[in-house]
This record gives C-alpha cells, sequence and structure tokens, in this order.
C-alpha cells in the first residue's frame, strides 16, 4: 500500500495550491472580460485583463524600489532606475508566465526571449519614446505616461504572440 492521502496531499500541496492559484486567477479574468458591454468581451482576451492587473502591480513594485534605493539609501538614480526596472521586469516575467499565460515551456528559452523584449522595449519606448517627447518640449510626466502607453501595447504583444506563444 502506499502513503496515506493525507501525505501525499500534503507533498504536492505548494504546488497544486500555486496552479490553483493561477486557474483561479483566468477564471476571474475570463469572468470579468465576460462582463465587458457592447460586445468588448470578444475583442479582449482575458490575458490582456491579467496583464494589465500585474504589470500595474510590478509599476507600483518599481515605483517603490526606485523611492527606497534612491530616496532612502541615496543610491546614484541611474542605478536605482536600472535596479528597480530590472526587479519589476523580473518580477512581470514570472508572474504573466504562471498566472496569466499559464506556460509550461523551458524557462531558460522564454526567458532570453523576454530579455530581448525588455532591452528593446526600455531602448524604443523609455529611452527613445519618453526621451525624444522631452527634447520636443513635452512635459516629462506626460512623455512618460505616452512612453507608458505604447510599452504597454508593446509588451503584452510580445508576451502574448512571441514570448509566450503557445505552439
Amino acid at each position: 500500500m502506499g502513503e496515506p492521502a493525507d501525505l501525499r496531499d500534503e507533498a504536492t500541496a505548494p504546488e497544486a495550491s500555486r496552479d490553483g492559484a493561477a486557474e483561479r486567477f483566468g477564471r476571474w479574468c475570463e469572468r470579468v472580460v465576460a462582463l465587458l458591454p457592447l460586445g468588448l468581451d470578444r475583442l479582449i482576451p482575458p490575458t490582456f485583463l491579467g496583464f494589465a492587473l500585474i504589470n500595474t502591480f510590478t509599476f507600483g513594485v518599481d515605483l517603490l524600489l526606485l523611492t527606497i534605493m534612491y530616496g532612502g539609501l541615496g543610491l546614484p538614480i541611474w542605478f536605482a532606475v536600472s535596479a528597480a526596472y530590472a526587479c519589476a521586469f523580473g518580477l512581470a516575467f514570472v508572474l504573466n508566465r504562471s498566472f496569466n499565460f499559464h506556460s509550461h515551456a523551458p524557462v531558460a528559452g522564454q526567458a532570453a526571449v523576454y530579455t530581448v523584449v525588455v532591452v528593446l522595449n526600455y531602448a524604443a519606448f523609455i529611452l527613445g519614446v519618453g526621451g525624444g517627447l522631452v527634447a520636443l518640449g513635452v512635459d516629462y510626466h506626460l512623455s512618460r505616461v505616452l512612453a507608458g502607453g505604447c510599452e504597454a501595447v508593446y509588451m503584452y504583444s510580445a508576451m502574448r504572440w512571441v514570448v509566450f506563444r503557445r505552439r
């Protein structure tokens, strides 16, 4: 005879609860999107809502880490911005991979592709669009928001159709 059922369940409980949380998050996103009016439920995929929620959270983490490193610890701004950005995008990768896109593909290949996507994002939207708009005289807050909108469309598209694409 094997182990009692309660011991087998305990051994797999962390993995099962993690999968359960990811599945619950996905189902919740599906239910919310299904409530959208005017046919938007057919246009907006549940993964877009999941991406928006996860990346809003990780943007908050980015700002919190930036505040701690630069405002609290007095680290150089270039280091604080870069470190906070890297931590937030790492967290976004992990959360989107498991909770939003439910990927089970090898993580190393996805992480490598994601790194390229993030570097291109940083160069094109953070530095290019954001910096370019400031150089044209747009307020830096507004330029960051506009660049953030471009960044969100790019990152969602890259994650859905490149990084976590289903084969």
